[in-house]
């Protein structure tokens, strides 16, 4: 859709839209790249004040807005494919200008800034997502690639409906179990009349996941020191493999972990005992989580 600079300035600011100064940092408005790209897509006009609405252009700093046409590829990841157009205007000082508009897709892929933070575009602000929230939107993103093949030889029986039921309640879908796996994100198909079921569809509801996929697990070793020894001098003091569905290994490991963590505590100056943690629980999920859900589930050796 074309727009005109008269129809740009008056345009509120909601769930497809956004105005910003050419003065944005470019990791500012990746957050409402990403925001929108995650979401329904959108348009954001670079050049027009976002609280006065004042047209204010592009032209006057070139560098700048290079690093603006870069954000898209540099600050988003995976990369977000905008199209971008200009809207030749006069700007606030009366001189020939123009506004840059940057299109975002909705996309099909979860898109993260370069914090590993994702958002998502609720009316007119970027909302950042938690972890079950994070965690959602990729099941609903289906950023499955080889998942979304046939897994040879599985059948209606190897899916767990219980667990089908489970995640159904979740997220309050009201149909039967059958329904969901046939019409969302093509877990059950039909060829010639026999059901397929999908490579994500046993990973995430199956009853036996491993059988399918040996490698789909989660295996955590600790060494003593800080390299790793082989040998007569190997290191190895913890090595436990977690196993199930994906949902399962991810709670199962972020829970062991939590049992690794070193805390330290002690009396702080007001006088109340204070906790420090070796590393935050929230970098413990976020490493889990992108870990089981960005492998190669397509490796069988």
């Amino acid at each position: 859709m074309k727009y005109t600079i008269e129809e740009i300035q008056q345009m509120p600011e909601g769930q497809t839209f956004d105005c910003k100064s050419i003065h944005i940092e470019p990791k500012h408005l990746a957050t409402i790249i990403v925001a929108m790209a995650n979401a329904d897509g959108g348009v954001i006009a670079v050049g027009i004040s976002d609280k006065t609405r004042r047209i204010e252009g592009i032209d006057q700093d070139k560098a700048h807005l290079n690093e603006i046409l870069r954000t898209p590829l540099d600050f988003c990841v995976p990369s977000v494919s905008v199209a971008t157009e200009y809207l030749p205007c006069k700007d606030s000082e009366g001189r020939d200008n123009r506004v840059l508009l940057i299109h975002v897709p909705a996309s099909p892929r979860l898109h993260a800034n370069q914090a590993d933070e994702v958002f998502w575009r609720i009316g007119d602000k970027s909302r950042k997502l938690t972890f079950d929230e994070r965690l959602q939107l990729m099941y609903d993103k289906g950023e499955r690639y080889y998942e979304d093949s046939t897994a040879y030889d599985a059948t209606l029986d190897d899916i767990d409906m219980d667990a089908v039921k489970a995640y159904m309640k979740r997220i309050g879908y009201g149909k039967s179990a059958m329904e969901y796996l046939q019409e969302n994100k093509g877990f059950v198909t039909y060829k010639d009349g026999i059901p397929q079921v999908s490579a994500a569809c046993i990973l995430l509801f199956g009853k036996h996941p491993q059988t399918f996929f040996p490698r789909a697990r989660v295996r955590f070793i600790k060494f003593f020191g800080i390299e790793e020894k082989v040998g007569r001098e190997m290191n190895v003091i913890k090595d436990v493999t977690f196993e199930g569905r994906i949902l399962e290994q991810i709670q199962k490991t972020v829970e062991y972990l939590e049992t690794q963590v070193m805390e330290h505590s002690y009396l702080g100056e007001d006088g109340v005992f204070k906790t420090d943690r070796e590393y935050p629980k929230f970098v413990i999920q976020e490493m889990v989580v992108n870990s089981v859900c960005h492998r190669d589930y397509s490796i069988k050796g």
